[in-house]
């Protein structure tokens, strides 16, 4: 490589920013595409969802990152599984009641601080949502930071250090190999201490309301 094509080339945080831009656009895309299927306008969803009309417009427009919960909220509201927000067009109708994911074979997802790797995906109707996650290191959480949201969740850490914090108790730091469990219900957030790659193994339920 010559000098001048070094000078081109992007770097790292380039590249990751050009896939995290991606994954925002992938991800608006899916979502706009399912709310038209449902029938809604954006007026409509954001009625349904108790989301702003120019976060849904934001959103599908790769422009911001929807939280998790955020995503259970649109979920919720559109009366579907949440898996349906995270299929492609050869999964969007998924019938299977096993499913199989290989490693690094998972949807990804990019959300504002975190980047899921969404296991099983074309298993219908799931009860529990299987992710492993990418934590991003952060300053500690205020209270305006945690989310909660129906259900209940456990994970596991695979690499680095994580804080969670859960409403009513201290922030806890888990190690490699520590192992979390909590009602989702109760205000929750969780942040990455080192600047070392941070994954956990997370598993959510997902419980809808009005059935």
């Amino acid at each position: 490589m010559t000098e001048t094509e070094k000078d081109a080339a992007p770097g790292p945080g380039e590249d990751w920013e050009a896939e995290r831009q991606q994954l925002r656009d992938e991800l608006g895309a899916r979502m706009k595409a399912v709310r038209q299927a449902c029938g809604y306008t954006l007026e409509v969803a954001a009625q349904r969802t108790g989301l702003a009309l120019s976060t849904i417009h934001k959103i599908e427009n790769g422009r911001v990152s929807p939280s998790y919960e955020n995503l259970v909220r649109v979920a919720r509201g559109y009366g579907i599984g949440l898996e349906r927000l995270y299929a492609g067009e050869q999964d969007s109708t998924p019938t299977t009641r096993l499913a199989i994911t290989r490693a690094g074979q998972g949807r990804k997802v990019r959300t504002r601080n975190f980047e899921y790797e969404v296991l099983c995906n074309s298993l219908a109707e799931k009860k529990i949502i299987p992710l492993v996650t990418r934590v991003e290191q952060r300053a500690p959480l205020t209270r305006d930071e945690l989310e909660s949201h129906d259900g209940e969740e456990t994970l596991y850490v695979l690499s680095g250090r994580v804080e969670l914090t859960v409403e009513h108790y201290e922030a806890v730091i888990l190690e490699t190999g520590d192992c979390a469990y909590f009602d989702s219900t109760l205000k929750h957030g969780l942040r990455a201490l080192d600047e070392t790659e941070t994954r956990v193994f997370w598993a959510c339920t997902y419980v809808d309301v009005d059935k």
